[in-house]
């Protein structure tokens, strides 16, 4: 699990590898511009019950730390929910599966034409 350090208190917020690094886009894309806006998210099981809500500005140190030595890959539809809903009056909610919404962004497969030629049709390469 990665965390994120926010401000100076000791307790990190601990998150998924992979939703952290879709964090980190576009939180740093927002503050950046120098636009702040809030984070939430329900809190984990070894937490108390309940949901919290921070304040994000440029002025408030932020620390991402992964647990992975590489790089998650990033899901474009997911940045781009995520980039919505920080630019929402509602804020960025941590409160869903990133396995889900990729799977929900993810385009039904197509239907082929049959093939003009006899030659086997090439395969579809999809630029990550």
């Amino acid at each position: 699990m990665a965390k994120l350090f926010y401000g100076t208190t000791p307790e990190p917020i601990t998150v998924d590898d992979r939703m952290l690094a879709h964090v980190k886009v576009v939180v740093a894309t927002k503050l950046r511009r120098g636009e702040s806006f809030t984070l939430s998210w329900t809190h984990g099981p070894d937490e108390p019950v309940g949901r919290s809500t921070i304040w994000l500005q440029p002025a408030i140190p932020l620390r991402f730390v992964f647990e992975s030595e590489q790089p998650e890959s990033l899901d474009q539809n997911l940045l781009k929910r995520m980039a919505n809903d920080a630019n929402s009056s509602r804020g960025l909610s941590l409160d869903f599966d990133t396995e889900q919404v990729v799977a929900e962004a993810r385009p039904a497969p197509a239907r082929q034409k049959p093939a003009r030629s006899s030659a086997a049709p090439r395969p579809l390469v999809r630029a990550a």
